[in-house]
């Protein structure tokens, strides 16, 4: 059970992280003048998906601390770096993002870490 409050942990940040970029990118820029900055993160806020990318942020916390529960933190803790991969991957397929040989390596590396610390 443990592996699934992982799991659990990685798939609720990473939905976070690209619901959240999903819908700032339909926003647009960030205002230039303060008033229209706190009026445009305002509007952000009561969105109902960036609400739930909030939300998905609070129950990764909840998944992670019943992982605490599991494992040492020195031998979970790498495995929160597939989010990073899965963030990379998922941003190519979503929003088109660019593939650089610095990132492939990048993600290579931080998946050839994961599998020397475990």
């Amino acid at each position: 059970m443990g592996y699934a409050y992982i799991f659990g942990t990685i798939f609720f940040t990473v939905y976070g992280q690209l619901i959240l970029k999903w819908k700032i990118d339909q926003y647009g820029g960030l205002p230039e003048l303060w008033k229209d900055k706190f009026i445009f993160l305002l509007q952000l806020l009561l969105n109902p998906f960036i609400l739930s990318g909030f939300l998905s942020a609070f129950v990764a916390s909840i998944f992670w601390m019943a992982a605490m529960t599991k494992f040492d933190i020195s031998y979970a803790y790498p495995f929160m770096s597939l989010s990073f991969v899965l963030v990379f991957l998922l941003s190519v397929v979503m929003f088109g993002e660019p593939i650089s040989m610095k990132k492939v390596m990048g993600v290579s590396f931080i998946v050839i870490g994961i599998i020397v610390m475990r």
